[in-house]
């Protein structure tokens, strides 16, 4: 007959294995102290700088702890840590961190932010890439054709040590965050790919590639930073973040992904191959402080935040190259902007948008929030008010009866002459 274990038995090991988790928790993610300058100089760090108070520092927490556990896992050298940057600030200003999460690689003496979407898969990624060399090697016909699979947009140096690829080697350094970057030998190529000249910078991208022309193009960074996109892309807010840091006019055809009506899907068609689309309308609102129309197409300047809507519906690729004509030419009306009224219309929104979100989420904090303010102030301005009037009924007040003494006494004066 078997017995049932004792109940100090059962509590001793769900300790155990209570510490035992924690240990784990722990071994993958480590909370970092002032220390850490010190000793983090032979390690690749990927460190989240958090603030206690922070929501959105909150939110990531649990996704961070999945970061840890899938590095640690895949046998990654990337150590991941957390660091409370309100308790160590001159560690966080050493960093360069100005808000809270701030997620940065950190590799020998260089760092790295990351500005991505907070999912596990994209830091994952993000750090893999940047941990690794700037430039990776393909030796062979089957790895380039391996990675061409595997990116959509792939950058490669052909040739062998020249100035070239020493300023290619320095720009994969500083602009590893956003993408991979190869070298091989020109053996590694298909047929049907030739080059003009050796050395060259490549990017294969849209079925077709392009040659760097340092002529042409100006410096290599900022014709990478160019070309690091498909020529047609979904947008979200991350890409257009980034998409502006290239200074290209956007044109995004703005759709609705889960209502593909016909004239959706002859929006979506005639951007092919231009620029991209967004499904939804809620951030394109939110970005220029308006209402745009589902489907449309618009034009974005994120340079200084002027925006384009065409007159008339585009409905043909002549009507939609007529309209980016317009824009470029500057016969179209631009809107928006960011000069000092569109800045002060911008704070108004925010202030308005954060209520009504604050009010649809939670109809009773909303009404505690905003409401209990509103009602001290209100009460505070009667109280003012009231307390003005109450003074000058005092004041009338006071003037009458003086005016009855005088009365009075000029009554006394005849009754007491009378007398005498």
């Amino acid at each position: 007959m078997q017995r049932d274990p004792h109940p100090l038995t059962l509590l001793l090991a769900l300790q155990n294995t209570w510490l035992f988790l924690c240990s784990t928790v722990l071994a993958i993610v480590e909370e970092l102290d002032d220390t850490f300058k010190d000793t983090r100089v032979d390690d690749v760090w990927l460190v989240d700088f958090y603030a206690p108070w922070c929501g959105y520092c909150k939110k990531l927490e649990p996704v961070w702890y999945d970061v840890g556990a899938e590095l640690k896992s895949s046998g990654s050298p990337v150590r991941v840590g957390k660091m409370d940057g309100t308790a160590y600030s001159g560690m966080s200003s050493e960093f360069g961190v100005r808000g809270y999460p701030t997620i940065k690689l950190l590799k020998g003496d260089l760092a790295y932010n990351y500005k991505g979407p907070r999912t596990k898969d994209d830091i994952v990624e993000f750090a893999n890439r940047v941990a690794g060399p700037a430039v990776r090697a393909l030796p062979s016909k089957q790895m380039f054709d391996h990675m061409m699979k595997r990116h959509d947009v792939l950058f490669v140096y052909f040739g062998g040590e020249s100035p070239l690829k020493e300023k290619y080697i320095d720009m994969a350094a500083e602009l590893i965050v956003y993408t991979y970057f190869f070298s091989a030998s020109e053996d590694v190529l298909p047929e049907s790919v030739t080059l003009p000249e050796l050395p060259s910078v490549v990017v294969f991208k849209d079925g077709a590639y392009f040659t760097y022309d340092e002529y042409v193009d100006g410096g290599l960074s900022s014709w990478v930073n160019k070309e690091r996109f498909q020529s047609y892309l979904q947008i979200d807010g991350f890409t257009l973040y980034e998409l502006g840091e290239t200074g290209k006019l956007v044109a995004i055809a703005v759709i609705d992904e889960k209502d593909p009506t016909e004239e959706s899907g002859r929006y979506k068609r005639t951007l092919d191959f231009q620029f991209g689309h967004m499904d939804g309308n809620d951030y394109i609102n939110s970005l220029i402080m308006g209402e745009v129309s589902v489907p449309s197409i618009i034009i974005l300047n994120t340079s200084n935040e002027q925006y384009f809507l065409p007159s008339e519906p585009v409905e043909t690729l002549e009507q939609l190259v007529h309209f980016i004509n317009s824009v470029l030419d500057g016969s179209a009306q631009a809107q928006g902007g960011d000069g000092m009224f569109q800045r002060v219309k911008r704070v108004a929104f925010d202030a308005k948008s954060t209520i009504m979100s604050v009010f649809r989420s939670s109809p009773v904090l909303g009404c505690f929030l905003f409401g209990l303010p509103l009602g001290v102030i209100s009460l505070m301005c009667y109280g003012i008010c009231t307390a003005e009037s109450d003074d000058g009924q005092e004041d009338m007040e006071l003037m009458k009866r003086d005016d009855e003494e005088e009365e009075d006494d000029e009554e006394d004066e005849p009754r007491q002459k009378g007398r005498k």
